[in-house]
């Protein structure tokens, strides 16, 4: 007997065999190709903007923290990047200036200077932010960190107690807390450190007047506070005229 009329299905197999037919073939493996096409998007995603030409959107004076003033670092004493996509952010860097809060700003906007750090507290409490949190900014004296930590300079000199107001204390408190929280840093002293803790460095800031106690006890305490105080608005801050800070 012959085969039966309609037997076989168009474009498909025969009857009860159980094997995908072309047309299923086809469509699954464009499934794979796709899915395989996802995966491998979401795995390069954080390095998209590397691509030569490509630059990561950004906004000119866009704050990462609300009561800042923006005042923007000089690009050649930091680097682009997309932290903490590329570059897991787990350290605060605490300097001292070794001068004013105008020298911290005048020198960290000189392209010569090769070094800056993303904020700069000054004596009243008032903050600068000079570099995005996303971005590496030029300030630990050591790669691994730089790309690792987000820098805060504080007016004044390592050897002068008085320098450290506790307007001061309490705002760069506030600005760490709210950093610790962004990126999930544990709020101790193995996260919190001193430019002079870090790897291969020779510089002492925040020097031994520094009150870590108080410091940390702060930080705590503005990360726990309920109803965090609205943010001061901005005070600008005139262009700067004074010499280049001493090392720490």
């Amino acid at each position: 007997m012959g085969e039966k009329k309609g037997s076989r299905r168009a474009g498909g197999t025969g009857g009860d065999t159980g094997r995908p037919g072309r047309r299923a073939v086809l469509i699954g493996g464009a499934a794979a190709v796709l899915g395989a096409g996802v995966l491998a998007r979401d795995r390069l995603a954080p390095y998209w903007w590397r691509v030569p030409g490509i630059e990561k959107p950004r906004k000119e004076g866009e704050l990462d923290y609300a009561a800042a003033e923006w005042v923007a670092a000089s690009s050649a004493n930091w680097r682009r990047a997309d932290r903490p996509d590329d570059y897991r952010v787990d350290r605060v860097v605490i300097h001292v200036v070794q001068g004013s809060y105008a020298t911290a700003l005048k020198v960290f906007r000189d392209p010569g200077h090769a070094a800056a750090a993303h904020y700069v507290v000054r004596k009243d409490g008032h903050v600068a932010q000079m570099i995005r949190e996303l971005d590496v900014g030029f300030h630990a004296g050591n790669r691994s960190y730089n790309e690792r930590s987000i820098g805060i300079e504080h007016e004044g000199f390592v050897d002068d107690r008085d320098s450290f107001t506790t307007a001061m204390y309490r705002s760069s408190a506030r600005l760490t807390a709210g950093i610790c929280e962004r990126y999930g840093i544990p709020v101790d002293r193995r996260h919190i450190i001193g430019h002079v803790e870090v790897p291969g460095t020779d510089h002492t800031d925040p020097g031994p007047h520094w009150d870590w106690g108080r410091y940390l006890k702060l930080v705590r305490e503005a990360r726990d506070a309920p109803d965090p105080p609205l943010a001061p608005t901005p005070t600008p801050t005139p262009t700067p005229t004074t010499a280049k800070p001493r090392k720490a």
